[in-house]
């Protein structure tokens, strides 16, 4: 008999999310994170970096992680490989440790062949590409032995971590842009479902800040990437009619599903249920996305005929808001058209978490599921932050006066990407 294969798992087990586990800026755990979300306390700050300035981008606000205090976030990994990583490795190692830590999951306490790991960036080692070699040629910034190929390797987080915290099971990285982290807990779900694995930590990991990624979105003109210099915090305004882009977020932040029925047997805390995803190409435009918002109606109206459920049921909206005029307008366009008969007024609640950490890409699907179980799980509406002026084709119920406890069981995670991609997973509370 296969052992990395678990006999027949009931098809109605539902998936459950159990242990978070972040490196973001401004937040070393679930708690701090919870914190950060549910009062909209934003993490985005000023830019201090000598590349940006040398190059004179009009870029001046990201959400920064800051320097990664090894020892203390991995103190069992020794110095000398340590040295030989780069913040990618050494902080997707932390999450996925601290997601199993937050589940109640100690080493050993399951197979190491039932155990997977999805993760998921757009640009993989970019930063250390650009800002180690690129910076001066001539110096040797290899490293020595192994060390330019664990740093120069995109798979590389993944697979350390793999090594890290003993899961020998399915250990890939997928590399779809700002959908990825959606994509990878679909991944997730599929691995669980069909009983290849008991155990699947699903995360994500981005560091964009670079002069390069900068000058990518500002060759896109004015909106797309916030320009904000006075009051860094505000730099993200979704659905707001002054917003003008987003900025930049780095960090990473995983998260362990499991089967409920494997949960519950352990005594596990349940953030929510992971109820499905469904995800599409729109196969249309390269870089806009379904502006009349009937393709992602229809993706969300069938995640949850999928689970039984009704669009009418939602009580709350995770959306991607990225602050960009089109992002925004086309979210708002298709919760029109998946409730047709409701007022404005009356659609549900409808949010971004984006004014907190910055668009993360690779990971923002991520960080979009695990707020979004946390409002479940707590009962809480976390709020839009920033969002002062709305604008008329967005005048939606944002969630703007500040945390809000509710009553929810049906909530929606929304994300899109360059190439036509739409995502959506539904949660449900547990």
């Amino acid at each position: 008999m296969d052992s990395s294969r678990s006999p027949s798992p009931d098809p109605s087990d539902p998936i459950v999310l159990t242990g978070i586990g972040c490196v973001l800026p401004g937040t070393p755990d679930v708690h701090s994170f919870w914190s950060h979300v549910s009062t909209g306390t934003s993490q985005v700050s000023r830019l201090e970096s000598p590349a940006f300035a040398a190059a004179g981008l009009p870029v001046h606000a990201a959400a920064q992680l800051g320097a990664f205090d090894t020892e203390a976030r991995l103190p069992d990994l020794p110095p000398a490989h340590a040295a030989k990583y780069n913040r990618d490795i050494l902080a997707t190692m932390a999450a996925v440790s601290d997601a199993l830590e937050d589940a109640g999951i100690a080493r050993g306490q399951i197979a190491p062949e039932r155990m997977s790991i999805v993760q998921s960036s757009s640009r993989g080692p970019l930063s250390w590409w650009a800002g180690t070699i690129a910076a001066d040629p001539e110096q040797n910034p290899y490293g020595g032995r192994a060390t330019a190929m664990f740093r120069g390797l995109a798979g590389c987080p993944a697979t350390l971590a793999a090594i890290g915290v003993g899961a020998k099971g399915l250990v890939t990285t997928v590399s779809s842009a700002c959908v990825g982290g959606h994509h990878a807990i679909g991944l997730a779900l599929r691995e669980l479902r069909s009983g290849s694995a008991d155990v699947v930590l699903a995360g994500g990991h981005e560091f964009p800040i670079a002069p390069e990624v900068a000058r990518c979105y500002l060759a896109l003109g004015d909106g797309v990437l916030s320009p904000e210099s006075d009051d860094p915090a505000t730099a993200v305004r979704p659905y707001d009619r002054n917003r003008r882009g987003f900025a930049l977020g780095e960090g990473a932040m995983t998260l362990c599903l499991e089967r409920e029925s494997s949960a519950r047997a352990r005594g596990a805390r349940i953030y929510a249920r992971i109820l499905g995803h469904r995800a599409l190409n729109e196969a249309n435009h390269a870089t806009s996305m379904d502006l009349v918002g009937d393709v992602t109606a229809s993706v969300v109206a069938g995640v949850l005929d999928d689970a039984g459920r009704k669009p009418e049921e939602i009580g709350y909206v995770c959306g991607h808001g990225t602050a960009t005029r089109y992002n925004d307008i086309a979210e708002s366009r298709a919760l029109r058209r998946l409730l047709p008969r409701y007022d404005d007024a009356d659609l549900p609640p409808h949010g971004s978490n984006k004014p907190i950490y910055g668009h993360t890409f690779g990971m923002a699907g991520i960080i979009n599921v695990a707020a979004t179980s946390l409002m479940l799980h707590h009962q809480r509406l976390a709020p839009t932050a920033n969002h002062i002026t709305p604008d008329p084709e967005c005048d939606y119920d944002h969630v703007a006066e500040g945390p809000r406890d509710t009553e929810i069981d049906l909530a929606v995670s929304l994300s899109f990407a360059f190439g036509s991609q739409t995502s959506v997973m539904a949660l449900e509370h547990a």
